[in-house]
């Protein structure tokens, strides 16, 4: 381990003995998700570099403070990529940010999450040991995976140092058709595709000035997406533009997202087979209907749980218009044995609540 694990240990331990909160934060990109935390800050931008990379066996293994765009072009030049596609939210993306945020792009339905790519993870727990859980196979795991506990828990049960992810090798083949169709008969056809051997890698629908839009990606063997293209009819489009339009739709730059205004931006996680909601107004439409994106006026918190809870998801505040302002939880309410677990996990690994207090659950 570098030099710089040493001085976050004796700061972690420095904080225990004080009661001091620890704010961890990488590249700051994601500082908008979950709830607001305070505390000294963390940093794990000494964290830096990718320490194992096996090209032939797909696997590759970085510190925490590695820029992710570093790490992908690296994965790039052997034809390989993280698959999962996560958004950066800015140019300081971290590989830790990327691991503890848990967010995934477009392919996440067709090819899996962030969770499913970590194979291993060292960390600091919260008395300033330095842990190991997994390593850098598929099949390493005796008992509770942890490794991939970290995945999605925000920095509140440790500090990652180092994380090893399984990755796949670039598709051969792409191609991104169009369909003019409302949300009703997208999420109709998406449902119908789905149960068919078709190289289906990601899918977006939005309205634009009442017409709606469906824009399907195939990935594959060359002819299996030839054979995908000629099926399934659509407008094919020019791969270099839809390429940056997929780019844009991950980081959350296009047109439906800049012109959210003072609206709250919220993402329901439903059943891909749910039928469209009662919402405001139209969402965009992601993860073949699994991923439903809204804006919505502050204050229309509770109408959205409740459409999300009545098809089987639930709805997250991903970025408030005012954060400042107190406002509805950020996550939707554990029940009582999930919220019992996750205590029991922080206490744990975390018993004097010092990494990011209150960001995945409001403070008691």
């Amino acid at each position: 381990m570098p030099p710089a694990v040493d001085t976050l240990i004796e700061r972690i331990r420095a904080a225990a003995s004080s009661g001091t909160p620890l704010r961890i934060r990488g590249g700051g990109t994601k500082d908008f998700y979950g709830e607001p935390t305070a505390g000294d800050v963390l940093d794990t931008r000494s964290l830096t570099g990718v320490t194992s990379y096996e090209p032939s066996e797909l696997v590759v293994t970085a510190r925490a403070g590695t820029p992710l765009l570093e790490l992908e072009r690296l994965l790039a030049q052997h034809g390989q990529c993280l698959p999962f596609e996560p958004p950066h939210f800015g140019p300081g993306a971290t590989v830790g940010g990327m691991v503890a945020a848990g967010l995934s792009g477009p392919a996440r339905a067709s090819v899996g999450s962030v969770r499913d790519f970590v194979l291993g993870v060292t960390l600091l727990n919260g008395r300033g040991e330095l842990l190991t859980f997994g390593g850098q196979v598929m099949k390493n795991v005796a008992g509770y995976d942890v490794s991939r506990l970290i995945a999605g828990s925000l920095g509140t049960l440790g500090l990652i140092v180092e994380v090893s992810l399984k990755v796949l090798p670039r598709f051969p083949a792409e191609a991104t058709l169009k369909f003019e169709l409302s949300q009703a008969q997208a999420l109709r056809q998406l449902n119908l595709w789905g149960g068919q051997p078709l190289p289906l890698n990601a899918s977006c629908w939005v309205e634009d000035a009442g017409v709606g839009t469906l824009f399907l990606r195939l990935r594959g063997a060359v002819a299996a997406v030839e054979a995908a293209c000629n099926r399934l009819g659509g407008e094919r489009q020019d791969n270099a533009r839809t390429g940056l339009d997929w780019n844009l739709c991950r980081e959350q730059q296009l047109p439906w997202f800049a012109e959210r205004g003072e609206r709250d931006l919220w993402r329901l996680s439903v059943p891909q087979t749910a039928p469209e909601l009662d919402l405001p107004e139209p969402p965009l439409v992601e993860w073949h209907g699994g991923q439903r994106w809204v804006r919505a006026e502050p204050g229309r918190g509770e109408q959205l749980r409740r459409a999300a809870q009545a098809c089987g998801g639930h709805a997250t505040l991903f970025i408030a218009a005012r954060p400042q302002e107190p406002t509805l939880s950020r996550f939707a309410p554990l029940d009582p044995v999930l919220l019992r677990i996750q205590q029991q996990l922080k206490q744990q690994f975390d018993p004097a609540a010092l990494f990011n207090r209150g960001r995945l659950l409001p403070q008691p």
